[in-house]
């Protein structure tokens, strides 16, 4: 008996321990899964959909986008433990309503910024959830427009991840959620950053919806990216019932590793809620620690003055619009860094995380953008607008990436009233010495002023700037002052103007020549930028071609297409990096040498080389053509890299070889070789080094290039290629058939969970590709 009694005992104190050591914990899990779908609600069919979600296939060209209510169903079994139960959706393009059990819990407008429903107080056992959806042009949502004007395609759905979060009565609220001023979840700010020491502050916002008064800490952990560890526990705090706290402490790291540019490094920092030794919740977020400066003499990133290298960005894909997944996001984040770049704004709206994450990942500085472009609306447009404000500083506060805030209407003729209040509603949200607003009007309540290089006029544009307030950022340069002469902001009154040899849209399949008047165009605005005295930098228009909503083709200013293939400016930015720089895959840098040039017999003999090396050697079937340093010009003065020129007097079939050198010793080469007749058909799968996801719906491009019998690209293919595909957990988006584009056909691959393998094949009329076979990375 006695024995019995000491077991029962020491059952009881271990169960005690148990209790004393674990909570209920929060739990965060997917809710993109098993959907149903229906544009008209009165309809008995519902189609089985996945988040991300679009209402509809777009074509290729959109110019008369889909627009209206879109309706989604989910049940679901509550948790039996929970005692909180929320629903977070990443971005619903841009009204939403949301009804569970038949309760109106939420009506939220904004299509590119997160909302939460907390649905505690109305769920069952079994519930229904119903979201309607409505993307029709709406002049108080911003960015306003009307979509027929507007300059970009906002689409519809839900296009980003809903999550599932439940929790304990006492919990750490979300950021965006709470609406607290400078609060709200965790916040980690450091205020004084060295590489001897970085010193700054946690706050953790939590509210108690117990029954009970509670005495709570916060035991906060953080993780170099070395794996040293280093804690605190704030002071207890007494909190009331139904009411809520925030818990601020000092935090101290001695030797912190700096995130940068060319070394990312992040810290996880972890957030346990506790009450005495029980964890209630807990929250976890990926930060990094870095020195940032503006000041007279420029922009410095932990104590060295940097020029910024960048890019605009529309997060678009074909077909299927902003409803792409999160490694597709991180594939983009990927091709951008590649490409030379160090630096990307987020034109003209806030986008997913999914995509900072990977520019904290990768080392890309961002300005985040709310939505805005050409339209300042009343009142309620207003309000709006100062909500996105609040709700990006607060989801987007600990992300490194992020140096520079535009809290402006892009290009929009905002009141003197809204720029003081939105400025000051910035700074109230990031208190900060190194919070920058951005702003394209040169007003004096922003800290960084972002014209675009069309904002001003031939042939100095922004090189004469003296007024010397602030410093320059040109936020967009390269197209429009090659499209329209500097005829203004009416894009549609002025499009005749565009000459085909002159503007940088250039599709892939225009040809060399204007593909060559493309990376010139570039490449002489980009010479011109650095030659202002008070600019910090510049971003290139843009980085992918997309749609435009009012026009009958694709806006091809990008340099890469809209499928994510390069044309020849692409290459003449990737020659512009340091050779010195290099990076682990899947990125790539260093040394560089890119023939431009398809060696046909219509290819221009004048053959321009991009490269950052000392020397190129050019030569034709293993002749010596030349061997010089790059050529300097009126367009090409400034450039770290300017390409090399090589004159030919004649074309002979063939291989063109460039070969770099960099203090004598080869450390490049690029061969192209004359193509012969199309006799095959590779495939090619785009991963840009990011593995197809096992856990959610993927999005990937496929690629068919024509080649020759020796594998060479036969640039003047523009048959019609048909892609087939053998799995049950994949399918094909987009027109199929499709007609080749310099050689190249593409279209989207959408995975789902399932079976590891999928098979693609590709035909056209004469030629058919071996199989490509696909398998998921392993988890």
């Amino acid at each position: 008996m006695y024995k019995v009694l000491i077991f029962v005992l020491g059952l009881l104190v271990l169960n005690s321990c148990k209790n004393r050591t674990e909570g209920f914990q929060r739990t965060e899990s997917s809710f993109n899964s098993d959907w149903a779908f229906t544009k008209d609600s009165t309809s008995l069919k519902w189609e089985t959909v996945q988040i991300p979600h679009t209402p509809e296939i777009e074509p290729l060209v959109v110019n008369d986008q889909w627009q209206g209510d879109a309706w989604y169903k989910k049940t679901f079994e509550r948790h039996p433990e929970s005692k909180k139960s929320f629903l977070e959706f990443e971005g619903v393009m841009h009204e939403a309503w949301v009804w569970v059990n038949g309760h109106l819990l939420k009506h939220h407008q904004g299509g590119y910024l997160p909302f939460t429903v907390d649905m505690t107080d109305v769920l069952k056992i079994q519930n229904t959830l119903i979201v309607k959806v409505n993307n029709e042009n709406n002049p108080h949502i911003p960015p306003g427009k009307p979509l027929e004007q507007l300059d970009f395609n906002y689409y519809g759905g839900i296009y980003r991840n809903v999550n599932l979060v439940e929790t304990h009565s006492v919990y750490i609220t979300d950021p965006v959620a709470a609406n607290q001023v400078n609060s709200g979840g965790v916040l980690v700010h450091f205020d004084s950053v060295s590489k001897e020491k970085a010193m700054g502050l946690v706050k953790v916002h939590f509210r108690n919806e117990s029954s009970e008064d509670k005495k709570i800490s916060a035991k906060i952990v953080f993780k170099s990216p070395s794996g040293r560890t280093i804690s605190k526990t704030t002071e207890s705090a007494e909190v009331t019932s139904s009411t809520d706290r925030v818990l601020t402490t000092q935090i101290d790291i001695e030797n912190p590793e700096l995130w940068g540019i060319h070394s990312p490094k992040l810290y996880q920092v972890n957030v346990n809620l506790m009450e005495g030794e029980t964890i209630l919740d807990t929250k976890e977020l990926t930060t990094g620690i870095r020195a940032i400066e503006l000041n007279a003499n420029g922009f410095f990133l932990n104590g060295e003055n940097v020029f910024i290298q960048g890019t605009n960005r529309h997060q678009e894909y074909p077909y299927v619009g902003y409803a792409i997944s999160d490694e597709a996001n991180y594939r983009d984040a990927v091709k951008i860094k590649n490409a030379g770049f160090d630096f990307v704004r987020l034109s003209h709206y806030p986008q997913t995380e999914a995509f900072l994450d990977a520019c904290d990942e990768l080392g890309l500085l961002v300005m985040n953008c709310i939505s805005g472009w050409q339209f300042f609306g009343g009142e309620e447009f207003q309000e709006n607008a100062y909500q996105e404000i609040k709700d990006f500083a607060r989801r987007d506060r600990h992300h490194p990436s992020i140096v520079f805030w535009e809290n402006s209407l892009n290009e929009s003729p905002m009141t003197e009233e809204f720029m003081m209040k939105a400025n000051a509603l910035l700074k109230a949200e990031l208190p900060y010495e190194d919070t920058y607003s951005a702003g394209w009007i040169d007003h004096p309540s922003y800290d960084l002023y972002i014209p675009a290089r069309q904002h001003a006029k031939a042939p100095t544009y922004w090189t004469d700037y003296e007024k010397n307030a602030r410093k320059i950022f040109i936020a967009e340069y390269g197209d429009w002052e090659y499209y329209a002469q500097n005829a203004g902001f009416n894009q549609t009154a002025f499009e005749n103007l565009s000459e085909d040899e002159r503007t940088s849209r250039q599709g892939r399949g225009d040809g060399e020549r204007r593909l060559l008047q493309q990376a010139f165009n570039f490449q002489e605005a980009f010479n011109s930028n650095l030659k202002g005295e008070h600019t910090i930098g510049h971003a290139n228009w843009l980085m992918f071609d997309y749609n435009r909503g009012y026009a009958d083709n694709i806006e091809h200013s990008g340099i890469r297409d809209i499928f994510r293939i390069p044309k020849f400016a692409y290459y003449f930015y990737k020659s512009q990096r340091s050779p010195a720089i290099t990076y682990e895959a899947p990125l790539e840098a260093g040394p560089v040498v890119y023939i431009a040039n398809y060696w046909t017999p219509t290819s221009p003999q004048a053959v321009r080389v991009f490269s950052n090396t000392d020397e190129v050697a050019l030569y034709l079937n293993e002749k010596l053509i030349a061997r010089q340093t790059p050529t300097r010009n009126a367009f090409s003065s400034a450039l770290p890299h300017p390409p090399f020129e090589f004159k030919l007097s004649e074309f002979k079939a063939g291989t063109l070889k460039a070969v770099g050198y960099i203090d004598g010793e080869e450390v490049a080469i690029h061969e192209v070789k004359t193509p012969s007749e199309a006799q095959q058909i590779r495939l090619k799968v785009d991963t840009s080094g990011i593995g197809l996801s096992q856990k959610q719906d993927d999005i990937v491009f496929l690629h068919a290039e024509i080649t020759d019998a020796e594998g060479t690209l036969v640039p003047g293919f523009e048959g019609e290629i048909k892609f087939s595909i053998e799995s049950e957990s994949a399918e094909l988006i987009g027109q199929n058939p499709i007609k080749a584009e310099a050689g190249i056909a593409s279209i989207l691959l959408k995975t789902k969970t399932g079976s590891d393998v999928i098979m693609v094949v590709a035909k056209a009329e004469g030629l058919e590709s071996e199989p490509l076979i696909l398998r998921k990375k392993q988890k």
